[in-house]
């Protein structure tokens, strides 16, 4: 089973790409991020015809987390507890093949003086929680997404210039640490210990020509799920394309 993960960077603008990627990489299940429309106006018929269902959480003009797969979608969830009323369309979970899985979008938390940061830190310490209610069914988790974290100096181009960013700052890694605590993985990380490897180049400053890249598109994976892991890659050239979402897929290969 081959499951992918992609902050799109507004879904209805990058169709094209999108489709052409599915036909060529075929996943059975993607994971999109940051699909910038609503519910209803996600594009489900184009999605359908190239054989996926969707389970989709959307908001007009911002955030938005999507599902797709070829395996049918059970058990669905949008949203973590913990906050009531949370505006944001950030995270949706489901069962898949007896998998459970979800779509997530860290907040970004910039700049760290305003409520974005503190509200950034709450998200993760929510999903630090329901992360650890899914370690109790004792069957294969997946969270995978854009994280908006930076793990270690590893995975950023220049950590100097960025340890005051809200990606990088001590408590932002310390909460992802946390999750990784209770018992995930890395999984990218597991299997590419000495590797650079970027997921994001921003569209300024040259980054991409220049790989000024970070690493904060990840998969954590249980223990129940590392065991069935293959393999988790970057496809860096989708970055390439022309009209490209600033984020590349990472693509995890499961046997059964």
């Amino acid at each position: 089973m081959r499951i992918a993960t992609w902050n799109i960077n507004s879904v209805r603008a990058r169709m094209p790409l999108l489709t052409a990627w599915l036909e060529r990489i075929q996943p059975d299940i993607l994971l999109l991020q940051e699909i910038k429309c609503e519910t209803e106006a996600f594009p489900r018929m184009e999605i359908e015809s190239l054989g996926y269902t969707s389970l989709v959480w959307g908001q007009k003009a911002y955030n938005g987390v999507a599902i797709l797969s070829k395996h049918p979608i059970h058990e669905a969830r949008l949203g973590l507890s913990g906050l009531a009323q949370d505006p944001e369309a950030r995270y949706v979970e489901a069962t898949i093949e007896n998998i459970r899985i979800a779509s997530l979008y860290v907040p970004n938390g910039n700049p760290v003086e305003s409520d974005k940061y503190p509200y950034k830190l709450d998200w993760l310490a929510r999903l630090k929680h329901r992360a650890a209610e899914l370690l109790k069914s004792e069957r294969p988790v997946i969270l995978g997404g854009d994280y908006n974290v930076i793990p270690t100096p590893q995975d950023v181009y220049d950590p100097a210039g960025w340890e005051k960013d809200a990606l990088y700052r001590l408590p932002t890694r310390r909460a992802f640490r946390e999750i990784l605590n209770l018992g995930y993985t890395d999984i990218f990380r597991a299997h590419h210990p000495a590797q650079e490897a970027y997921s994001f180049w921003d569209y300024q400053g040259g980054a991409w020509p220049q790989n000024k890249g970070l690493r904060i598109d990840q998969f954590l994976l249980s223990p129940e799920a590392v065991d069935r892991c293959r393999d988790c890659r970057i496809d860096a050239d989708a970055r390439g394309e022309e009209k490209a979402s600033d984020h590349a897929p990472v693509l995890l290969d499961l046997v059964p």
